[in-house]
């Protein structure tokens, strides 16, 4: 019996662990207040996980492969994209390498979280670009057919072949999505330069309604930052939005997502209702205060 060869099962599930071994030391467990996530290796003292699962205030700790805890502090956030930059002091870690070839859905795929947890399942969707609720821009969207665990948030999507393709968060209602690597790539630089992402700021407090004459979208100005853009540019309480640079308003939401980095400082046309006249508003964007 000792002679037999193995079968193919066992080859398959030996292969699985390989690859988890050899991504182990370039994942950590990430400890703020109340709350235990995972995060990843981005240069040999910072650390990328996953902004929604870190406590906002305390002290941060992360504890490498070899159960070693050591000190961490915050770098930079960034809500809109999930994102956060930890700098680890007193060790040196190995940091990952992304893979280049994009993932396909009905792929295998692993997630990989500190404390070697492993969990499998396929990839589910291999979407286009798109915008969070937030209005953060990533870079594709990527669902995993898998039952995360909190203690795995932050950490790695890893292909059949061990290529890491991002990093493991939680969307609506649970579900398993993946920050992909551009966009890890993109965000992780700029908060290491500038420890934050700026986000576009109107100033509004806007909710949705329809535009009585022809069912439109509109936005009723409910709230007013007397400081603000809106203010600024002669925005009144009790106003009505219905067009954004030129065009028909499409929503509440969808004006909220054009506000990312690149918004900050462009003038736009604001259309408003006042009473039963029509206006047209400059406003120029600001950049949203941090909190």
């Amino acid at each position: 019996m000792s002679d037999m060869p193995p079968s193919p099962l066992q080859v398959f599930s030996t292969a699985l662990a390989d690859i988890v071994a050899a991504a182990a030391p370039s994942v950590v467990s990430v400890n703020s207040t109340r709350s235990r996530s995972s995060g990843f290796a981005w240069r040999p003292n910072l650390v990328v996980t996953a902004d929604e699962a870190l406590a906002d205030e305390g002290e941060v700790a992360v504890t490498v492969a070899g159960g070693e805890r050591h000190t961490a502090t915050i770098v930079g956030r960034d809500a809109s994209t999930d994102m956060a930059l930890l700098r680890v002091e007193g060790t040196t870690l190995s940091p990952v390498t992304f893979g280049a070839r994009p993932v396909r859905a009905g792929e295998l795929a692993l997630a990989i979280g500190g404390g070697a947890l492993a969990l499998s399942g396929i990839v589910a969707i291999a979407g286009p670009p798109w915008h969070s609720m937030r209005g953060g821009e990533i870079d594709a969207r990527i669902e995993l057919d898998i039952r995360l665990r909190r203690e795995a948030e932050g950490g790695l999507a890893l292909d059949a072949g061990g290529r890491v393709f991002g990093m493991t968060v939680f969307g609506p209602r649970r579900r398993t999505l993946v920050i992909p690597a551009p966009t890890i790539a993109r965000v992780a630089a700029r908060l290491e330069r500038d420890g934050r992402i700026p986000r576009g700021y109107l100033g509004l407090g806007l909710q949705p309604v329809r535009v009585e004459s022809n069912g439109a979208s509109g936005a009723m100005v409910m709230s007013l930052d007397k400081n603000g853009p809106g203010a600024t540019a002669g925005v009144h309480q009790g106003d009505v939005v219905v067009t954004w640079d030129g065009q028909p308003l499409s929503g509440v939401g969808a004006l909220l997502r054009t506000l990312g980095p690149d918004s900050v400082g462009r003038s736009v046309a604001l259309g408003v209702r006042r009473g039963g006249a029509s206006l047209e508003l400059t406003l120029t964007i600001g950049e949203r205060p941090q909190a």
